[in-house]
């Protein structure tokens, strides 16, 4: 009766924690970048009462066939949540430092140790998004919402503030005519892809971080410094659109129907403590 009640205590917890994680997907659904959330569960250990038995043999034959073990539920747990890296829909606002990624990668943001421009970058202080929407400071670099800087081929990317105009082409190449009339197409966008992306760690204002599960980069190698990272288009990352940015992931039809297979789950789980409840009351009326 008791395990009942506990299993019971299980699901409400499980179905309590997708209905949270559904919960954040919903209120994330028009945020830039952002990847879903997903959650699996898993049954708990199982109490065995009986064990698997082998057929028994009389001078080669048999006399009795196996059984198999019986064992009770003891309910379930969460077995994981899963950040879903599948592309979200492309929406235009013909903003020249919005960049969606249309394929696999993500943009490298990044505090330098220094003030020069060069590829000295704080490894400890990295960030990868899928959230484009890129900003110009006050020295003319690439910065990100929250102020880290746009890592491309010479660390930092920076447009000539006297530029006349700029564009960013789809391999990440970053054009501006300065102010003498001439082209500068010196410094490019760099990407980086990971064989495990799901292994990233979420850590606000839709930036990702490194673990020791997100795999290895495209090259093979774990991120050092710039020469890890990639060009737009090659090794397998994703084309760059300026002037657009990616939505999120978030599908919601799919949320609302996982909301009602969470509160259904719930509620089954509440009735099985309710009717475990009514059964022990019982037993104890039988004193009476």
């Amino acid at each position: 009766m008791l395990r009942s009640m506990y299993a019971g205590i299980s699901g409400m917890r499980g179905f309590q924690t997708k209905l949270d994680v559904v919960a954040n997907n919903i209120a994330n659904v028009n945020t830039y970048g952002y990847k879903k959330g997903r959650v699996t569960f898993q049954d708990i250990m199982s109490q065995t009462v009986a064990g698997a038995q082998a057929p028994q043999y009389d001078g080669g034959d048999p006399v009795l066939g196996g059984k198999n073990p019986t064992q009770i539920g003891l309910g379930m747990a969460t077995g994981s949540i899963d950040n879903i890296h599948t592309q979200g829909n492309r929406q235009t606002t013909n903003r020249p430092l919005d960049l969606a990624l249309e394929g696999d990668g993500m943009f490298v943001l990044a505090k330098l140790v220094d003030g020069d421009n060069n590829v000295d970058i704080d490894t400890d202080e990295i960030y990868f998004t899928r959230s484009g929407n890129f900003y110009l400071d006050d020295e003319g670099y690439i910065v990100s919402a929250n102020g880290y800087y746009l890592v491309g081929d010479t660390g930092r990317i920076q447009i000539d503030q006297d530029a006349q105009s700029f564009s960013i082409s789809s391999d990440g190449t970053v054009n501006f005519i300065d102010a003498s009339g001439n082209l500068d197409n010196s410094q490019q966008i760099l990407l980086a892809k990971f064989s495990n992306p799901g292994g990233l760690e979420k850590v606000g204002s839709n930036m990702f971080r490194l673990t020791q599960n997100a795999g290895v980069l495209t090259n093979g190698a774990t991120f050092d410094n710039i020469s890890d990272l990639v060009e737009p288009g090659q090794d397998g990352t994703g084309t760059i659109y300026a002037g657009a940015l990616e939505m999120s992931n978030v599908d919601l039809a799919e949320e609302f129907t996982e909301m009602i297979t969470a509160q259904r789950g719930f509620q089954a789980n509440t009735r099985i403590i309710t009717t475990s409840d009514e059964i022990l009351q019982e037993l104890v009326n039988l004193k009476r």
